[in-house]
C-alpha cells in the first residue's frame, strides 16, 4: 500500500553558503537511506531557511517482504561420523533455529549448509525515527553546534519536527524534540506553532502564511521581479548565479526592491562597488548602457504594504560601507604604488619573501622576453628597450597593490585595484594591464591575458610558482593542490597556445630551473606531462602517440596532437592503421633513432623498389602542416600492402634483411616525427 509522507525539519536560520554546498548531497543521502531500508520510492526536497522538507507522494506503508539465504561449512566439516561439529551448530545458532531445520545445497563440487530464512517486512512506519535520524547525522554542513543540554549537534538548532504518514502523525524524536502536527510559518506573520489537520493542508497553511515552500518558485519569483524592474527603468541588473542561490535559500518570501545610493561613490572602481554590495549586503549591481549606475537591488523577505522603509534602510546600510572604500581608495593614491614593506610579507618558508619571489619573477621575465621580444614589439608596436622597461615595471609593480588598504579589506581584488592605481597615478597602458591580468587564466573558462606582454608577465608568475614549490618538495598528491600548480600548468599550455608562443618544457623549464635548487626534474616532468594529458579533450592514446614522438615544445605539440586527432577521426583511418601498425610492429626491435641507409642495389623485387620511390617522394616534399604530411605518408598504404604481400622482410641474407628493415624503418621514423603510430587506439 502506497500512502504520503511529509517529513519537516523545522530549524533556526539556515546559513546559505553551508546549505548550498551540502545540498547537491540531500537527496543523494536520502535515497540512501531509503535504499538501506528496502523503501526506495521517487521523493521531492524543498528547504527554506527554516525548515528542510522531504515529500513523498507515494511511500510504501510496508517494506517489501524478501528472502535471506545462509551458507554455511561443507557438511563433510559440519558432521564428523554422523554427528554435528561445531561448525554445524555454530551456523544454526547463526540461522536463529535448531539443527533439523538446517538443510544442504550444491555449491560447486561441495555440499553445504543452507538455510532459507523469510523475512516478513516491516511497517515503514516504525522504521521512520531511526532513518530521518540516520539521514539527519549524515549530513555535513562543515560546522555543526550544539544547544540547551543536549549531547547532539546540527547546524542550527532543531526547533519542530513534524512527520505525517497518511495524515496521522508519526512518533519521531530527535534533539530533545518530538514529533506533531504543528508547523510554523512566516515570522512576520505569526510567531505561533499553526496545528495541521492533513498534509494538503500543510501545503495550503504555508502558501497563506507567507512562505514559498518550493525554491524553484522563489528563485522564479525573483527573477520575474528583476524583470520588473529592469522594464520601469530600462536598466539591467547583472545576475551572479551564486548570489542569487543564497538570496534564494536566505528568503521565504522573497521581492526584490530597488535602491539608490549617491552618485560621488561611482568616482570608486565598479568592481570596488559590486564587491562591497554582493559580499557585504547581497544586493545586486545595476548597469545603463553597460555601465555602472548609482543604483542597486536587494532582495527582502519581508512582509509589508509599503517597503520604503526596507529600502531606506539598505540604502543607509550601505552607504558606510561604500564610504569606506572611498575612503580607503583616495588613501592608497595619495601612498602610490609602492613594494616597501613586501620584504616582510613571507611568500612561503624556504622561498623567502613576496620581494624574493617578485625578484625571481623578474629574472624569468627577461629570459622569455629574450625569446618572444620580437613577438611583443610587433604586437606594440614600441622599440625593443621600451618593451624591456615595460616589462620590468610590470613585474616590479604586480604585487605592489598587495600593501594598499582596499586589498587589505577585498584580498580579491588583488591586481585589479592595481591596474586601477596604475592608471590614475599614470604608469604606462601596457604596464597597467599587465598588472591586471597577471593570474589569468585564473580556471579553466578564465579569460587569457589580452597581450603578449601581460602573457610574459602572467608565465612568470605561474613558472616561478612551479619551479619554487618543486624546489622545496611542495609537490601535488593525489587531489591535494593548494598552491594551485596544476592550474598554473594549464594556464602556461592555454597562453603558448592562444599567442603562438614556444616553449618546450624541458629544455625552457631546465633553463629556467637554474636559478632553484634541488629540483626534481623527472617529477616535474611527469607532472606538467600529466597536466598536458588532462588538457586535451581527444583520444588519450593520441595525446601519448605524439609525446612518445619526443616533442616537448607546447606549440609543436598542438599542432601534433590536433592533426592526428583529425585523422584517426577520419572513417578510413581505421583500415590505413592496420597497416602502419604493423610496420611499427616490424621496426620494433630495429633502432630507428641511428642513421638509416637504405641501398638500393639491395633491392631484389619491383615492390621494394616502388615502396622505396613513392617514400622518397613523399619524404623530400615541403609541407605546410603536419595534417598533410600524415595524409602523404598514409597515403603510402597501396605501395607498404604490395611491400607486405610479396616481399619476406627477415631475409636470409643478412645485409638484405637489414635494408628492407631500414626502408620500413625510414617510413616508420618519417611517421615517428610526428607521432608513435603504434600507441594509437583505434
Amino acid at each position: 500500500m502506497l500512502q504520503p509522507l511529509l517529513i519537516e525539519i523545522g530549524v533556526e536560520e539556515l546559513p546559505a553558503v553551508a546549505l548550498l554546498k551540502e545540498l547537491e548531497n540531500i537527496e543523494k543521502k536520502w535515497a540512501k537511506v531509503l535504499q538501506d531500508n528496502a523503501l526506495l520510492c521517487e521523493f521531492e526536497f524543498y528547504y527554506t531557511p527554516r525548515r528542510l522538507v522531504l515529500w513523498h507522494r507515494e511511500f510504501p506503508s510496508t517494506q517489501a517482504d524478501s528472502v535471506e539465504e545462509l551458507f554455511g561449512a561443507p557438511v563433510d566439516v559440519a558432521y564428523k561420523d554422523g554427528k554435528p561439529t561445531k561448525a554445524a551448530e555454530g551456523f544454526a545458532r547463526k540461522c536463529g533455529v535448531s539443527l533439523d531445520e538446517i538443510t544442504t545445497t550444491q555449491k560447486g563440487s561441495k555440499e553445504i549448509l543452507y538455510f532459507k530464512k523469510e523475512i516478513n517486512g516491516k511497517e515503514s512506519k516504525t522504521l521512520l525515527n531511526s532513518m530521518i535520524l540516520d539521514w539527519i547525522n549524515q549530513l555535513n554542513f562543515g560546522k555543526s553546534m550544539r544547544w540547551g543540554s543536549l549531547s547532539e549537534s546540527f547546524i542550527r538548532p532543531v526547533r519542530w519536527i513534524n512527520v505525517m504518514l497518511s495524515n496521522e502523525s508519526v512518533d519521531v524524536e530527535m534533539f530533545g524534540i518530538k514529533s506533531a502536527k504543528k508547523t510554523y510559518i512566516h515570522r512576520m506573520s505569526s510567531f505561533d506553532a499553526i496545528d495541521i489537520g492533513d498534509i494538503k493542508s500543510y501545503f495550503e497553511i504555508l502558501k497563506e502564511g507567507a512562505v514559498t515552500l518550493y525554491q524553484d518558485d522563489r528563485r522564479l519569483k525573483i527573477l520575474n521581479d528583476f524583470s520588473a524592474l529592469s522594464h520601469s527603468d530600462g536598466f539591467d541588473i547583472e545576475i551572479d548565479d551564486e548570489l542569487l542561490e543564497e538570496v534564494v535559500a536566505i528568503t521565504e518570501h522573497p521581492t526584490a526592491l530597488l535602491g539608490d545610493f549617491d552618485k560621488e561613490f561611482l568616482r570608486l572602481p565598479p568592481e570596488v562597488i559590486i564587491t562591497s554590495m554582493k559580499e557585504h549586503q547581497r544586493y545586486f549591481p545595476v548597469f545603463k548602457d553597460g555601465k555602472l549606475v548609482n543604483k542597486f537591488v536587494v532582495v527582502t523577505n519581508a512582509l509589508t504594504d509599503d517597503f520604503s522603509k526596507v529600502i531606506e534602510g539598505n540604502e543607509r546600510v550601505l552607504r558606510p560601507r561604500l564610504a569606506d572604500g572611498l575612503f580607503f581608495y583616495d588613501n592608497d593614491l595619495k601612498n602610490g604604488l609602492s613594494v616597501a614593506g613586501l620584504e616582510k610579507v613571507i611568500f612561503m618558508k624556504g622561498l623567502g619573501s613576496l620581494s624574493d619571489k617578485i625578484e625571481r619573477e623578474q629574472v624569468i621575465a627577461l629570459n622569455l622576453f629574450e625569446h618572444y621580444s620580437n613577438q611583443i614589439c610587433e604586437e606594440n608596436g614600441k622599440s625593443l628597450q621600451e618593451n624591456r622597461e615595460l616589462l620590468k615595471r610590470s613585474v616590479a609593480l604586480a604585487k605592489a597593490d598587495l600593501m594598499s588598504e582596499m586589498v587589505y579589506e577585498f584580498t580579491e581584488l588583488q591586481g585589479l585595484m592595481g591596474y586601477y592605481y596604475a592608471k590614475e597615478l599614470g604608469e604606462p597602458d601596457e604596464v597597467a594591464l599587465a598588472i591586471k591580468e597577471q593570474y589569468l587564466p585564473s580556471g579553466e573558462n578564465s579569460e587569457l591575458p589580452s597581450t603578449i606582454l601581460s602573457s610574459v608577465v602572467a608565465m612568470s608568475i605561474k613558472l616561478d610558482t612551479l619551479l619554487g614549490l618543486f624546489s622545496i618538495n611542495e609537490i601535488p598528491t593525489g587531489s591535494r593542490d593548494p598552491f594551485a600548480l596544476r592550474r598554473a600548468v594549464n594556464g602556461i599550455v592555454r597562453i603558448s597556445k592562444e599567442h603562438n608562443l614556444k616553449f618546450d618544457i624541458v629544455e625552457n623549464i631546465r633553463e629556467l630551473g637554474a636559478n632553484y635548487k634541488d629540483i626534481d626534474y623527472e617529477k616535474l616532468d611527469n607532472f606538467i606531462i600529466e597536466r598536458i594529458n588532462q588538457y586535451y579533450n581527444v583520444n588519450p592514446s593520441i595525446i601519448k602517440a605524439v609525446l612518445n614522438s619526443g616533442e616537448r615544445e607546447l606549440l609543436e605539440l598542438h599542432k601534433k596532437i590536433a592533426a592526428v586527432d583529425a585523422i584517426a577521426s577520419s572513417e578510413s583511418f581505421a583500415s590505413v592503421f592496420s597497416t602502419f601498425k604493423r610496420v611499427a610492429n616490424i621496426t620494433k626491435d630495429f633502432d630507428v633513432s641511428k642513421e638509416l641507409h637504405v641501398k638500393e642495389e639491395l633491392f631484389e623485387q619491383e615492390v621494394e623498389k616502388a615502396l622505396y620511390k613513392a617514400f622518397r617522394e613523399v619524404d623530400t616534399k615541403q609541407y605546410e602542416t603536419y595534417e598533410a604530411r600524415l595524409d602523404a605518408l598514409f597515403s603510402l598504404k597501396p605501395q607498404l600492402d604490395k611491400f607486405f604481400d610479396d616481399v619476406m622482410v627477415n631475409a636470409d641474407d643478412e645485409a638484405v634483411k637489414n635494408n628492407r628493415k631500414s626502408l620500413v624503418g625510414s617510413v616508420y621514423k618519417a611517421l615517428l616525427h610526428i607521432a608513435d603510430i603504434k600507441e594509437i587506439s583505434v
